[in-house]
């Protein structure tokens, strides 16, 4: 697989940006996808099983969980980044049928030539919008359902809405998941109104964060696993606990909801700007 000479920073101008290329100081096939200057995504391209992120690391623990382990699953991701997620499912999965939808063409690109994925993978990319592609999809045509999407830093209100959510839950199949990475700050409110809302189409849910993020103290990334079967609470909890920054498994999601009622289009809101200097000491 081709790799970018080590040290070489790679720096364009893509739709949502700018996107830069940065070599992993402590891994020699690793790449750190910035948009922005803000850090998007990790891949190491000669060892798609390692996760650098911690979100990123929950969501692909609950994929280990979900179904037997190694079988395929046919998943399907909004949001692409540097496909770091189907990468790891074509790794730990072969064989799973993947569709990624991302809307900017030209970050498509630019990870396609400069970070390669093993073209043995069952792995399509479209580019457009996450809505849209979904309302063409048919019924029940995916085990899983990764929801991690964002123009620049913000989630748009689009794709936060109980419209979207039924949407989504409409392509999975009976037993199928919707997981999704929510972005938010103290107080919650935008994440406690998410849980609502996904919980209004798929009510059988659960939250894994890191322990501050989910008492409100603050920014961070709160990882919903939906469907319509209870979900792997123990199994999860286990990973969780054990990770490197270990985060805490919440499953009283009435009472993290607040009695808060779902998003429709007609109210739904982006999600919140992550507090200037966030991302500085990572970029």
């Amino acid at each position: 697989m081709a790799q970018r000479r080590r040290g070489e920073r790679r720096v364009e101008e893509v739709a949502s940006g700018v996107a830069e290329l940065v070599p992993d100081p402590d891994r020699t096939s690793g790449w750190t996808l910035l948009l922005d200057g803000a850090p998007q995504s990790h891949v190491d391209l000669a060892d798609p099983r390692y996760l650098e992120f911690e979100y990123i690391r929950r969501i692909a623990a609950a994929i280990d969980i979900i179904a037997t382990p190694g079988t395929p699953i046919r998943v399907l991701h909004l949001g692409g980044g540097a496909l770091t997620l189907p990468r790891y499912v074509a790794a730990t999965r072969p064989g799973s049928p993947q569709r990624v939808v991302e809307i900017d063409d030209k970050l498509v690109d630019l990870v396609r030539s400069a970070l390669p994925w093993d073209p043995k993978a069952k792995l399509r990319v479209r580019v457009g919008d996450a809505r849209e592609a979904v309302t063409g999809m048919r019924d029940a045509g995916y085990d899983v359902v990764v929801v991690d999407v964002f123009a620049g830093s913000q989630t748009p209100a689009h794709l936060a809405s109980a419209e979207f959510m039924a949407e989504v839950a409409r392509v999975l199949a009976p037993g199928g998941w919707l997981i999704a990475n929510v972005a938010d700050g103290p107080p919650l409110n935008f994440a406690r109104t998410q849980v609502a809302t996904i919980r209004s189409v798929l009510p059988q849910a659960l939250l894994v964060a890191d322990a501050a993020v989910l008492r409100g103290r603050r920014f961070g990334n709160l990882v919903v696993l939906a469907g319509r079967t209870p979900p792997p609470v123990e199994e999860l909890r286990r990973r969780a606990s054990g990770d490197w920054f270990p985060g805490r498994v919440e499953t009283d999601l009435e009472r993290f909801a607040g009695g808060r009622p779902p998003a429709t289009d007609v109210d739904a809101v982006p999600s919140p700007t992550p507090p200037e200097g966030l991302f500085s000491s990572r970029s």
